[in-house]
């Protein structure tokens, strides 16, 4: 467990951690008890904090790796086509992208403890209405919702632990790459159990009764932060980066339409949108003093070769890996419970790595965990799509798939170190960033990959061909990564 610290006594407690806050977690922690209780009387406790925001973070992945085994029921029951679907997944990774950045400046402009308090409101309340969706687009909206306060837990969180952790705060963020992959254990295998029971309603619903307690917990727990800046997020650029991806991912989609064509009204116009709408985004970014993407965490080489390694992370780990099991029921006709199983065998292996990893970043540094993990991820992509006849293809998926999470697990929570030592009073805003990068990563990989397979008379097959694609160029990635700044020490 990570130590425990009390604002009455300045002597830092030990744990595997090591120290659980220096002097400044103390300073913080006394500015945040006041108007709550008596200075002298007011406690700030890491391990509390950790948890309460560790398992928030548990909630939004269950909902996204829930939602993955359940594309083909809800295919079939909303009478809808797969690009449809598959919109339940790219409407969360989009809102989540859109979300990301600016709540990161939220946080910082009105405190984190209110924007992650509010988040979980949110997100309890968009659950609720997505299991009473009649409709694919009542639910793609929903999901968008959903999304929004999902999407503003990450920034928040990281923000709120890096206050509170102090020199430990680099192992504490990267102990939050072990929440997700447990998310990836639950959500399948408890989505395939609802479906078969229930309905798929169900995996949303299920949200509601947590969310509730988590919100009287976070408002007990977590002390509250003075804002840290007085500037006003660009809303409006926030919704022309939206824009720009929703026009994206509306052409690709349609182009997955039987007979639709790249000069098609239906594909062309809305192609047209996105380079318009990207055209004005970009200029807007550049004049405006306070854009939703700041450029100045863009143009320098170090952030710009990261965000490209975060599009190939996102593609891959939240994009094709959340396609497994629609794979295994489209070419091997599993049944959702045990296609669903098969993120747990990637989560399985996320979970084995990433614990470990986190607490070598300070003697390997950033750069030989991401280039390893990328290569053994792209040997689990190839593995699933190449089944070797006469062995079960349930258990050939599950090596690959753990095969995904290995590498993946590696990866993590270096990738999520990276950078942060370089701008620490912009954590919020590049945690935002670095999410973002990684959602549209997704976004466009499924929309991609689910267009293709629409237009294909064999599915599974299609799918298994993208996967070997994507696993060819993840690793044409890995010679980016080792011109990332190779962070060691505690920062």
């Amino acid at each position: 467990m990570l130590s425990i610290v009390s604002t009455e006594s300045p002597p830092v407690a030990k744990g595997p951690l090591g120290p659980a806050a220096d002097r400044r977690t103390t300073a913080v922690g006394l500015r945040a008890g006041a108007g709550a209780t008596p200075k002298a009387e007011r406690k700030v406790r890491p391990n509390a904090i950790f948890i309460v925001t560790g398992v928030t973070l548990f909630m939004a992945s269950i909902d996204m790796t829930i939602v993955a085994t359940a594309l083909q029921t809800i295919n079939h029951t909303l009478h809808t086509r797969i690009t449809w679907a598959s919109w339940t997944l790219t409407a969360y990774l989009l809102g989540q992208a859109v979300t990301m950045p600016i709540a990161g400046r939220i946080s910082d402009q009105l405190g984190r403890r209110r924007v992650f308090i509010g988040a979980i409101c949110l997100f309890t309340t968009a659950s609720l209405f997505c299991g009473m969706a009649t409709s694919i687009y009542q639910l793609v909206a929903l999901r968008a919702l959903q999304a929004i306060g999902g999407g503003a837990f990450m920034p928040s969180a990281t923000g709120i632990v890096s206050d509170h952790f102090g020199a430990n705060r680099d192992r504490a963020i990267g102990l939050f790459t072990s929440i997700f992959p447990i998310g990836g254990i639950v959500g399948p295998v408890l989505g395939g159990l609802i479906i078969d029971v229930w309905s798929w309603r169900g995996i949303f619903l299920i949200n509601v009764p947590i969310g509730i307690v988590l919100i009287f917990a976070a408002l007990r727990i977590i002390p509250d932060t003075p804002p840290t800046t007085r500037q006003r997020p660009d809303f409006v650029g926030a919704v022309q980066f939206g824009g720009t991806i929703l026009a994206l991912m509306i052409a690709i989609t349609d182009l997955g339409d039987p007979g639709a064509t790249p000069l098609s009204a239906s594909v062309l116009v809305p192609f047209l949108l996105f380079l318009g709408l990207g055209t004005v985004f970009v200029r807007r970014a550049g004049a405006n003093d306070n854009p939703i993407i700041p450029l100045r965490l863009l143009r320098a080489k170090e952030f710009l070769i990261m965000n490209v390694v975060n599009v190939a992370f996102g593609a891959c780990a939240l994009g094709a890996a959340t396609l497994i099991p629609l794979y295994a029921q489209e070419r091997f006709h599993i049944s959702p419970v045990r296609s669903g199983t098969l993120l747990t065998a990637r989560a399985l292996g996320m979970i084995a790595v990433a614990g470990a990893t986190t607490f070598l970043l300070r003697r390997v540094g950033c750069r030989l965990p991401i280039a390893a993990g990328f290569a053994v991820a792209a040997v689990g992509f190839v593995t699933i799509a190449i089944w070797a006849g006469g062995v079960d293809p349930y258990w050939w998926i599950a090596l690959g798939a753990a095969f995904t999470g290995i590498g993946f697990g590696m990866a993590a929570p270096a990738s999520n170190n990276a950078i942060l030592s370089l701008a620490k009073h912009d954590i919020a805003a590049i945690t935002g960033l670095r999410g973002m990068f990684r959602q549209s990563g997704g976004i466009v990989c499924i929309s991609v990959i689910t267009a293709v397979v629409a237009r294909s008379h064999n599915q599974g097959l299609a799918l298994g061909k993208a996967f070997i694609v994507l696993g060819i160029a993840i690793v044409a990635v890995i010679p980016l990564v080792f011109k990332v700044p190779d962070q060691r020490a505690p920062w």
